[in-house]
């Protein structure tokens, strides 16, 4: 089995190439996806954030206001760091699941795990990796993708980009590197090109 690591700074081209590499066979994992499940209802995860954060953050629907909670840890570091202690386990436990069943079904599995925030949570350094892939393009066309397809102002895009690490931090870890600054039709011969490495090995 191979295990990969997918990471980039937001609106860097991650779900093109984790799209690719499902549609050519790879088991695809989306840590964002993993951290939604780690808080359903009825998971141990949204127990212990309603202990900590209070039960008027669940909605009628009996699921977590995520945009509430959002609201209670944005600028308050110490209750970021209180929520990620919760879901970050979480998280990790669902991943290594995830993996050992795709494993199990098959031994030769590529598997893509993408994570947003490999190098914020320390997840370069402490997972079982065979490659760190990292998608990349430049911060003003990321922020430039923001306002164009999120309908973000420019002040919003520039804010969400500054709270991630940089592009030299997420570089300093990658083992490879997938070029998405030009055309989608290029970030996808990349990804042809490196999953047609990985089956030949």
């Amino acid at each position: 089995m191979t295990v990969i690591a997918l990471t980039g700074g937001i609106a860097s081209g991650k779900s093109t190439i984790g799209r690719r590499l499902a549609e050519l066979g790879a088991v695809r994992i989306d840590a964002d996806q993993l951290a939604r499940e780690a808080v359903e209802p009825g998971s141990p995860g949204l127990a212990r954030v309603v202990e900590r954060f209070g039960g008027d953050l669940i909605g009628a629907n009996g699921e977590l206001d995520r945009a509430a909670l959002g609201a209670v840890v944005f600028g308050d570091p110490a209750a970021l760091a209180e929520l990620n202690a919760i879901v970050h386990p979480e998280v990790r436990r669902i991943a290594a699941e995830r993996i050992a069943a795709a494993e199990a079904a098959d031994p030769d599995a590529v598997v893509v795990y993408e994570i947003p925030l490999l190098v914020e949570t320390d997840a370069a350094r402490d997972g079982d990796w065979d490659l760190v892939l990292v998608a990349d393009a430049p911060a003003e066309q990321r922020i430039a993708r923001l306002i164009e397809l999120r309908g973000m102002d420019d002040a919003a895009a520039r804010a969400r980009i500054s709270h991630q690490a940089g592009d030299a931090e997420r570089l300093a870890v990658a083992d490879r590197v997938i070029d998405t600054s030009r055309s989608e039709a290029e970030t996808i011969a990349q990804v042809d090109a490196l999953w047609a490495e990985l089956r030949a090995r």
